[in-house]
């Protein structure tokens, strides 16, 4: 049985945010030696820039049209990565951010190319995620943080802790589920301030953060409250950050159970699995 691997590769990289700024050595390689570069980015000033590197840059945003299904879009982005990866190309496809963040794309490519046969992998980039993280002054690690797509909190039973920042993605399309639309309206946000309102009071703030995608550029951070929401002006590239509504609870049985596993590893290091639950004991004898 042959082991041969197909000539054709792909790579999938992030350029980050902010043009020029976030770019990777390693992205800027996959794009210098591709043979042919496909340009997931919705910007022209994006577009020319990645020409600077590469003079074959086709553009994947003529596959978008209203009224069209944005899953039919991305179907046709991977085919036409697809298709020169088969003729034995080495093909770059290009994101913004990160390519692995909200974008199915890559993803779904990297996923066929190598079911094929052929060589692809992935390259991070710096995510409009880590930008928010500098932006608005939040580490994760203080008291937790929690991401959901804004569509997908409304249209399945998700847990909030309202204790943790709450980040919602994509929240211009909150309530779509028709794949063809680029923004809802109030009447939907309406909907998911009535979702979040079981969480959190009305007067609460929320942050609207849009990261900058131009050095001499800024972010967008707009503090409104969540009764306000439904008439904040939003578009699919937005996000809302959410602070934390209370403090964290302590779990007093928890603390307790690690203070007398502190007090044992003190006297007698050796006799820790004496306060393991008994099936946990009996599944380390059996190791």
């Amino acid at each position: 049985m042959s082991t041969h691997q197909p000539a054709g590769r792909l790579a999938c990289v992030g350029i980050g945010m902010t043009l020029g700024s976030h770019i990777s050595p390693l992205a800027r390689s996959y794009i210098e030696q591709a043979d042919v570069v496909f340009a997931g980015v919705s910007d022209g000033l994006v577009e020319r820039w990645l020409q600077r590197m590469h003079a074959d840059v086709r553009s994947l945003q003529p596959y978008y049209a209203h009224g069209k299904s944005r899953m039919r879009t991305y179907r046709q982005m991977v085919e036409a990565m697809l298709v020169q990866v088969r003729t034995g190309r080495r093909v770059c496809g290009v994101f913004y951010g990160h390519p692995g963040v909200f974008a199915w794309v890559p993803h779904k490519a990297i996923e066929l190319a190598r079911s094929e046969g052929y060589h692809a992998r992935m390259e991070p980039g710096i995510s409009a995620e880590d930008c928010l993280y500098a932006d608005l002054g939040i580490d994760p690690g203080t008291c937790g943080c929690q991401h959901f797509e804004a569509s997908q909190l409304l249209i399945y039973r998700r847990r909030i802790d309202p204790s943790a920042w709450l980040i919602l993605w994509q929240a211009g399309l909150a309530g779509d589920r028709s794949l063809k639309r680029f923004s809802t309206g109030a009447a939907y946000r309406q909907v998911l301030v009535d979702v979040l309102a079981r969480d959190y009071p009305l007067e609460h703030e929320v942050i609207i953060y849009q990261a900058a995608t131009l050095p001499i550029g800024q972010p967008r951070i707009e503090r409104t409250t969540l009764r306000a929401l439904p008439w904040a002006e939003l578009d699919m590239a937005d996000t809302l950050a959410i602070r934390p509504a209370q403090a964290m609870e302590p779990d007093e049985e928890i603390r307790t159970r690690l203070a007398a596993l502190d007090a044992a590893s003190e006297r007698d290091p050796t006799r820790q699995q004496d306060f393991l639950p008994a099936a946990a004991q009996r599944q380390r004898s059996r190791l």
